[in-house]
């Protein structure tokens, strides 16, 4: 009998379990709330230990033909004019000519949603409401889908996780807000930019803009500094209007990226925040990824936590032959130092990248056969 697994959450670290797990010969399920693979978001990177979780996937070689392929970049004054500009590393992907791959989100999640679909069950437009478990497995309700139970219960489901929630308690006891907020959206490339990076900083406010798919593209990554906003900001457009008026104030092209960031259909805005807390597990349930240990965007190690995360805990259910007690606790044993030096990286150096040295330590710091 198949040990199944649902899991929450179809971004990357979900369906990257998922299919270790299937390879393992377990049946999982992935939940996820949007219609589809998620469209959207800004490039991340494949680095250290990451890169070969995607070649032992077959991936390797279809991430680099899809990375991005930027010449340099400039740094930009308040009102456009240039102070730096480097042909040798970009402040989005690092050293240009790194064995690590900078590819879009988008590409990534189509790339590994793909590559699982045959053997994962895929529930999407959907979302998890509730967990009840017992001796024999955990009864999940959807939003939807009539109710079911699983052996085991994985949330991946992010930041701001509902199986956390459910199974763990309030968001509040574990974020740990960095200052900042951070918004990602796409426009046109009015800039005419040709493989090469602009980036600007105002005060308490910035942004990194880079081309993408072919130079047709934009995609606009603007941070600015903040206490933790109301929650009702989520709601509705306010915390997109909020961005926009930012963005109106700025001098250089401000008015042409706030006029970009009200049309994009692809707006995100979330806080800068780390998850921290003391186990990922509790009886059946466990978490992956930003779910149980978000870096935040500032690390630069996000993708990678998730990648190598996903191949951890799945190795771990295996050699325990599902035993989730005996598997969650090796998971944690060996991925909670990794996850520490990497969240290390958005704390040791606030407002600024981490230092190479400690950068190129933490994202090797594990071996995936441990």
């Amino acid at each position: 009998m198949q040990t199944t697994v649902l899991i929450s959450g179809g971004g990357i670290a979900g369906p990257v379990l998922a299919y270790w797990l299937h390879r393992h010969g377990f049946a999982p399920t992935v939940v996820e709330r949007a219609p589809g693979p998620r469209p959207g978001g800004q490039a991340v990177d494949i680095r250290g230990v990451a890169l070969a979780v995607m070649e032992r996937m077959g991936l390797l070689e279809q991430a680099r033909h899809v990375r991005t392929r930027m010449r340099g970049m400039s740094v930009l004054d308040p009102d456009g004019h240039e102070v730096d500009r480097s042909t040798e590393a970009t402040f989005s992907s690092g050293r240009l000519d790194s064995e690590d791959i900078e590819v879009l989100r988008e590409d990534l999640v189509r790339m590994v949603y793909e590559h699982t679909r045959p053997g994962v069950e895929y529930l999407f437009g959907d979302s998890v409401t509730a967990l009840d478990e017992d001796a024999t497995g955990v009864r999940v309700d959807f939003a939807h889908a009539p109710s079911r139970t699983f052996d085991l219960v994985v949330g991946a489901d992010g930041l701001h996780s509902t199986v956390r929630r459910l199974a763990f308690g309030p968001e509040e006891h574990f974020a740990h807000h960095l200052g900042s907020y951070l918004s990602v959206f796409g426009a046109d490339n009015f800039l005419a930019l040709d493989d090469w990076q602009v980036w600007l900083r105002d005060g308490d406010t910035g942004f990194g803009i880079m081309p993408v798919r072919c130079n047709t593209e934009l995609r606009i990554a603007f941070g600015f500094e903040s206490a933790p906003l109301p929650h009702d900001l989520r709601r509705g457009d306010a915390l997109r209007q909020l961005v926009v008026d930012k963005l109106a104030s700025m001098r250089w092209e401000g008015a042409r990226l706030a006029d970009a960031a009200r049309k994009a259909p692809d707006f995100y805005c979330d806080a800068m925040a780390q998850i921290r807390m003391d186990t990922w597990s509790r009886g059946r349930v466990t978490l992956l990824g930003d779910a149980g240990y978000c870096p935040s965007p500032l690390s630069g190690q996000g993708t990678s936590l998730a990648l190598v995360g996903a191949h951890v805990l799945a190795d771990c259910l295996a050699r325990a032959q599902g035993d989730h007690r005996v598997a969650y606790a090796r998971y944690e044993r060996r991925m909670r130092p990794f996850v520490t030096l990497n969240q290390a990286l958005a704390t040791e150096n606030p407002g600024g990248p981490a230092s190479e040295e400690s950068g190129a330590h933490a994202k090797n710091a594990l071996s995936l056969d441990s």
